[in-house]
């Protein structure tokens, strides 16, 4: 699918605790490029476990993070379109990534969605109306972006959403 870009500054806050919390620290201490990659490495396992808590999968997935360009680039193999593009926006919606570089392939292709960034004042219901022409078809995108949005009231700017087609 190629690149996405996202706000770095949003976004769930994943590296500053666990392993990466500890390989950030010995980063201040020591920034040689042996702790540098053990900090890349576990800030990739971090997004890897936020990917498997939102319950997806795909085959062969790996998740490789670049802190120098705060770029995530993920691989794999999808069981369906919307699967692949939910993995790119967990990686993507994560504080300190700027861009995802998407090289996953998938088992059944389908029509890719659309994608929409967040800005303040956004609601469902708005997005729906501006890609659907109607309010009422915000639960198409809440459904479309479970289990990152466990409510169709949280959504924060920056955040990046899979807009599908109209049904």
């Amino acid at each position: 699918m190629g690149f996405f870009s996202f706000v770095k500054e949003a976004g769930e806050k994943l590296f500053g605790r666990g392993a990466a919390k500890a390989a950030e620290q010995a980063v201040k201490v020591d920034p040689s490029p042996a702790n540098l990659e053990a900090l890349n490495a576990a800030a990739g396992a971090a997004i890897m476990d936020y990917v498997a808590l939102n319950g997806l999968s795909a085959d062969a997935l790996t998740v490789l993070f670049d802190g120098s360009t705060s770029e995530v680039t993920v691989r794999g193999l999808a069981p369906g379109q919307a699967t692949r593009e939910k993995i790119a926006l967990c990686c993507g919606n994560v504080e300190g990534v700027a861009k995802v570089n998407d090289e996953m392939t998938v088992l059944e292709t389908i029509e890719p969605a659309q994608f929409y960034t967040v800005v303040k004042g956004d609601n469902l219901s708005k997005i729906s109306k501006e890609f659907y022409g109607t309010p009422n078809k915000y639960p198409l995108i809440f459904e479309a972006n479970k289990p990152m949005l466990t409510h169709p009231d949280k959504i924060y700017p920056g955040q990046m959403l899979r807009i599908p087609a109209a049904e």
